[in-house]
């Protein structure tokens, strides 16, 4: 991958790692990456689940000549020993990662957070957050000594908004928006772009253990995340770099649509605070600025 050029535009991905890619929107995002032409390593603890998805993305290169390629890594996100060891053995075959996909994550018990047990709670945030972390600190100094790269985290509604019960998903996600910021303000000058993008509600096994979404009809397409993250590969959208997309209201046009009409109007799309994480003021009268300081 060429490093930023002059304008600090960072060189569409070549190479992918997706985190739970065995199933559901991980095997679809893999999938997908690998049908627009990247070659993509696949992560997740299940071996013979990823040969699955591996040999799925290889009858797409046989039936059509373009797709990228798959390699299959294992590991549990949580530990560092073996997200290291998957991350050297994806680089090592793939000629390094261009863009991280952090979709690996669970959902704790629908319960008041006084009902909760402890250790399935923590367990729920080391996967959702340590998991990311141990990722991204294993992939992006690759990036950035290649002069940059992109990472997305599988964010939710949870990470922006207040829930009722799961705590440790709602803490965890909101905590894993605040990752991705960081990571955008740290590294955004040196080529590295990150991306909070919520899927909406798809149908998956996590989902349909849901009390909430029992009798649920409606859902959203995975084919939307999809898109999503290839048009993120494609560098088609890094203006939402350190940015939260919620794909149910969000596509690649509408946010496109978005950075035209921001430039013709004259103001900065998302912008400062724009789909970012803030504390909100009361009004005018609240003593708190509205942007908060640095420091």
């Amino acid at each position: 991958m060429s490093g930023p050029g002059p304008a600090g535009a960072v060189a569409p991905a070549r190479t992918a790692l997706v985190t739970g890619a065995s199933r559901g929107i991980g095997r679809a995002i893999a999938v997908g990456l690998a049908a627009a032409g990247l070659d993509v390593a696949l992560l997740a603890r299940d071996a013979d689940r990823l040969a699955g998805v591996a040999a799925e993305i290889a009858a797409l290169g046989e039936r059509d000549g373009a797709a990228g390629r798959a390699v299959v890594v294992t590991a549990d996100v949580t530990d560092a020993g073996a997200v290291a060891a998957a991350v050297r053995a994806a680089e090592d075959a793939l000629g390094g990662v261009d863009l991280l996909v952090n979709n690996a994550g669970r959902v704790d018990a629908e319960v008041p957070l006084w009902e909760a047990d402890p250790d399935e709670w923590w367990a729920i945030v080391e996967t959702n957050v340590r998991g990311p972390f141990l990722l991204a600190r294993a992939v992006v100094p690759g990036m950035l000594a290649r002069g940059g790269g992109r990472v997305v985290d599988l964010n939710s509604g949870a990470g922006s908004h207040d829930m009722d019960g799961a705590s440790a998903y709602n803490a965890s996600k909101t905590a894993l928006l605040r990752i991705g910021a960081n990571l955008h303000r740290s590294g955004f000058d040196r080529g590295l772009r990150t991306f909070e993008v919520s899927p909406g509600v798809v149908q998956t096994d996590m989902t349909a253990s849901m009390t909430m979404h029992e009798g649920r009809t409606e859902w959203t397409p995975v084919e939307r995340t999809v898109e999503m993250v290839v048009a993120i590969a494609a560098g088609e959208l890094d203006a939402f770099s350190g940015a939260f997309v919620r794909v149910t209201h969000d596509s690649p046009q509408s946010l496109r649509a978005a950075l035209v009409a921001g430039e013709r109007d004259g103001r900065a799309v998302p912008g400062q605070d724009g789909r970012r994480l803030r504390v909100t003021r009361w009004g005018d009268d609240d003593p708190m600025p509205g942007a908060l300081p640095a420091r």
